[in-house]
């Protein structure tokens, strides 16, 4: 049995599993999941149990990966055993000590910022509306957006400072992650990208880095998330979906 990942790429940490996967040629089986059909967890949320995935990921949330008889779950340790085990180009995560722990630096301090406040406006202003049949008030899809333009403050400031990359020169899973994080805002239709030049510029370059069309590929889903209608997901999933989700924005 060889390399399986376990993945839907409407979620964000997928979408980094599959592209680093892609662009580094890994071989893998691509093992798709429906999150809008409830067939395991998605954004923090769980979702009926199935005992098949269970083998796989006790946690039922995607990704997760299968090699052989060893099971992985969480997107960074995915990441990261992949860039381990296939010997990925030095600079994804850096043998140097010093490189290697600005990556860590970021991808520990990604997931209650760039992901948690992008996710925040995502859910405020799409899968909300979506379920609830109505839009959420005006102060609270703008309160999601000033939360997250706090962090991309931050992530201007602290980690991408002057440099091409979070890293120096390179792209590393860093950046990888970051901008993946960034695509579910822009998704919802907040082009944070607009008045922030530096940070543009930086998104051109990670995408030339992974390769444009794939890029395109794996945000395709995502980026129409805007058309899709409630009926297209199952209808035991809604209620709890919802209930879950409106304490997140709350």
């Amino acid at each position: 049995m060889g390399l399986e990942l376990y993945l839907d790429l409407l979620s964000q940490p997928c979408r980094a599993v599959y592209l680093f996967a892609r662009c580094n040629n890994i071989p893998f089986e691509f093992k798709r999941v429906e999150l809008m059909k409830g067939e395991r967890g998605w954004e923090g949320v769980a979702a009926p149990r199935t005992e098949e995935f269970k083998k796989v990921n006790v946690l039922m949330k995607v990704p997760a990966l299968r090699d052989g008889s060893f099971t992985l779950a969480e997107s960074v340790a995915i990441l990261m055993y992949l860039a381990r085990k296939f010997k990925t180009p030095d600079h994804w995560y850096p043998s140097d000590l010093q490189k290697q722990a600005r990556v860590d630096e970021y991808l520990s301090w990604q997931q209650a910022h760039i992901r948690g406040k992008g996710s925040k406006v995502f859910l405020s202003k799409v899968l909300i509306p979506l379920l609830a049949g109505q839009p959420l008030p005006p102060e609270k899809v703008e309160s999601a957006t000033e939360e997250l333009n706090v962090v991309l403050n931050q992530f201007e400031e602290k980690f991408l400072q002057g440099k091409p990359f979070i890293v120096g020169n390179d792209i590393s899973l860093a950046d990888l992650v970051a901008l993946v994080e960034l695509m579910q805002p822009v998704a919802s239709g907040y082009d944070l990208f607009e008045e922030r030049p530096r940070l543009a510029e930086w998104r051109r370059r990670v995408e030339e880095a992974v390769g444009k069309q794939l890029f395109q590929e794996a945000h395709e889903e995502i980026l129409n998330a805007k058309n899709v209608t409630a009926d297209k997901m199952a209808p035991e999933l809604r209620e709890h979906l919802k209930q879950q989700l409106l304490k997140q924005v709350n």
